[in-house]
């Protein structure tokens, strides 16, 4: 895993990008790739890449180019079938001077062109220069583990694995998008497309853009999107023990895959069903036991220790315990959201933030994780609630539902701007809408009247949050869930302030054997019953568990409720032992210069929440909503000027005469020094 940086002349022109912006922006991700460092410069175009080196340490520099020179790859990620496209590409003529598989993909690219993002298997962010057609692809991993972002200055188009190269191009100002910062108050997740930043924009999951420089045009293309069957024609078998057998082998196939690499691999552990099982299968297609790395919540929230312990001891892996309180999780924060670039809710972020961090102090580099389960298999609460629910309309109608939404939400607000459409995705209404409605109905609380002003009717159920697959509608309702899951969630949250962001903030890359494409097309194609059965979620993955991790920790594993791994939230920040520069961010001063809350509502709120922090539906709403008011000015504080408290800001890296003394590769030529030691 690395981080990329480049930039494309939209004017036909053919500038040279200046060495000093090319520079900036890749010492603005150093913490990335901290291994080395490679710029590649020629008339119209820049490509940067920091290393994080995990596969041929000495010879996988970036960028690389092909044979002749034609087409240069800056490349962040991993392709975990290269083995096999690297025999096919050497079958069909190719030399390849590397074990590396940011060399496959410049002649991927160059035997089936747009095709090579369908051929590719893996989380990747990628950026590809075609020199004979003057064109730019920069394409990102089907579920969006790997992040790419782009900006349109001055007739160039610049592209970062964070906004931070971005930024620190010297072209881009941090100007805040209100209708950003709204994706958040409604579902807490960044939207697909939009960031916090105007004018910043993130490539979707599944998608590349191809940039032609001389016409300058831009076009987003769709690689590839989630399928589920239509309702009544997924999969089921009368031998249910063959489809356990087989969900086994693509578990095993897929977590084989992820520990390839020329460093150590560890595992995160969470003392839930899938964290277990991918330590318990990791070990055993190593030969021996991985170390496993688990957070413990000192009364900051459900402390999972014990059931770590148990599940690291039942598989033979040695555990390193992270504790966090909620005093250590509000001291984390403004790293947190330095790291994420952009508000973040979820306070659990924090604490493993903390822990990738231990596990760089540790000395590792890769870390499996367990996260994709619960959107493949139905594992949250939501679902199960919404089976309920679906129970009780077919029985009584759905009267009393509707009545029971109206007065829970006026409880919260009665304000109809704050209100969202009861069938706000494509006509349906999905398990996690509950969720969602009582926290944008929330906003009505907070927000002032610039704030309704700048959003001006925007919608975060539109275009931003990606639902427009044409067969949607024909799905069972569990798949709609699960669909909207993994377009929202995953990659705005779970892949993004819980994995990319805190994980590579510690120079750590984090690998998902349970979002591995065949494991989501499998899962993907069940029928619903495999997923949510009754009561008990992820019911086919349970059976699996009982497989193949020992006794007695396979049964006690597989027979656990879900229980989220969630940190304290707006106790933290509100708490009669909260930081000091929460009630600064909160000083009527500070709310007036962002201008995005209401000075007297939030006053109010926040004394509510401290003198009456029981639970209610408005108290449950402000939990969340003030919880993202700290994180939103927090934000703003961090990148968009400061001066809203005593915690410091970003800041671009300052570089002097020696930073630039960056071997160039267009000067060496394809295959000569491309990178040099950071």
């Amino acid at each position: 895993m690395c981080g990329i940086a480049g930039a494309v002349d939209l004017t036909g022109a053919r500038r040279t990008f200046p060495l000093d912006r090319a520079v900036a922006m890749t010492r603005a991700i150093e913490h990335r790739g901290p291994d080395a460092e490679g710029i590649h410069r020629e008339p119209g175009v820049f490509l940067g890449a920091r290393r994080l080196s995990i596969v041929d340490l000495d010879g996988g520099f970036q960028p690389m180019a092909n044979e002749d020179g034609s087409i240069w790859v800056a490349f962040n990620g991993e392709l975990y079938d290269d083995d096999l496209l690297r025999r096919d590409l050497i079958a069909q003529g190719h030399r390849l001077h590397s074990r590396c598989d940011t060399e496959v993909w410049v002649h991927l690219f160059e035997d089936y062109g747009e095709g090579a993002f369908r051929a590719a298997k893996g989380q990747f962010a990628v950026s590809l220069w075609d020199r004979n057609h003057r064109t730019v692809h920069l394409a990102r991993d089907r579920v969006g583990i790997c992040p790419l972002f782009y900006a349109e200055r001055d007739g160039w188009l610049l592209w970062g694995s964070e906004i931070k190269a971005l930024l620190a191009s010297g072209l881009v100002d941090p100007i805040p998008d209100p209708k950003g910062l709204d994706s958040f108050f409604n579902t807490f997740s960044a939207s697909i497309r939009r960031t916090c930043f105007r004018d910043v924009h993130l490539l979707p999951p599944g998608h590349f853009l191809r940039v032609d420089s001389e016409s300058g045009r831009k076009h987003e293309i769709t690689y590839w999107d989630l399928e589920f069957p239509d309702a009544g024609e997924e999969r089921r078998e009368e031998n249910v023990e063959g489809l356990i057998e087989e969900f086994e082998g693509l578990i095993r196939n897929a977590v084989r895959r992820r520990l390839r690499g020329d460093v150590p691999v560890v595992s995160y552990i969470s003392g839930g069903l899938d964290s277990a099982i991918v330590l318990g299968v990791a070990g055993q297609e190593r030969g021996t036991p991985l170390p496993a790395f688990s957070v413990a919540l000192d009364r900051a929230g459900p402390d999972e220790r014990t059931k770590a312990s148990e599940a690291a001891a039942g598989v033979g892996s040695p555990l390193t315990l992270v504790e966090m309180s909620k005093a250590r999780i509000a001291e984390t924060y403004p790293e947190l959201i330095a790291a994420a670039e952009m508000p973040v809710m979820d306070t659990a972020c924090a604490t493993l933030l903390r822990l990738a961090q231990s596990v760089h102090q540790s000395g590792y580099k890769v870390a499996l994780t367990g996260e994709g389960a619960d959107e493949a298999m139905a594992g949250y609460p939501w679902h199960r609630m919404h089976a309920m629910r679906d129970r009780f309309k077919a029985r009584w109608g759905e009267t009393v539902p509707r009545i029971g939404r109206e007065w829970f939400l006026n409880r919260i607000s009665t304000d109809p701007r704050a209100r969202n459409p009861r069938f706000p995705v494509r006509g349906a209404r999905v398990a996690q809408q509950e969720l969602y409605d009582m926290l944008g109905q929330s906003r009505a609380r907070v927000y002032s009247e610039s704030m309704w002003s700048s959003i001006d009717g925007y919608s975060a159920y539109g275009e931003d949050m990606g639902i427009s697959h044409d067969r949607f509608g024909r799905w069972h309702p569990l798949h709609q869930s699960l669909y909207l899951g993994y377009k929202v969630m995953l990659p705005g949250l779970l892949l993004a302030g819980k994995g990319d962001r805190v994980a590579m903030n510690a120079s750590v890359e984090t690998r998902y054997p349970l979002l591995d494409e065949d494991v989501t097309a499998f899962c993907a194609g069940l029928a619903p019953e495999y997923k949510l059965r009754g009561k008990t979620d992820k019911w086919l993955l349970r059976q699996v568990a009982r497989r193949v991790l020992p006794s007695p920790i396979g049964e006690k594993t597989a027979s656990r409720p879900k229980e989220m791994f969630r940190a304290s939230l707006s106790r933290t920040f509100l708490g009669p032992h909260r930081p000091g520069w929460v009630d600064q961010l909160l000083s009527p001063e500070s709310l007036l210069r962002t201008g995005f809350f209401d000075a007297e509502s939030v006053a109010a709120e926040v004394a509510r929440r401290r003198w009456f922090p029981r639970v209610t539906p408005r108290q449950g709403g402000m939990d969340l909503s003030l919880t993202m008011v700290v994180a939103t000015q927090l934000w703003h504080h961090t990148y968009c000027g400061g001066g809203l408290c005593d915690l410091p800001t970003w800041s671009a890296p300052t570089l002097n005469r020696a930073d630039l003394a960056i071997p160039d590769a267009s000067v060496f030529g394809p295959h000569a020094a491309t990178a040099a030691s950071a």
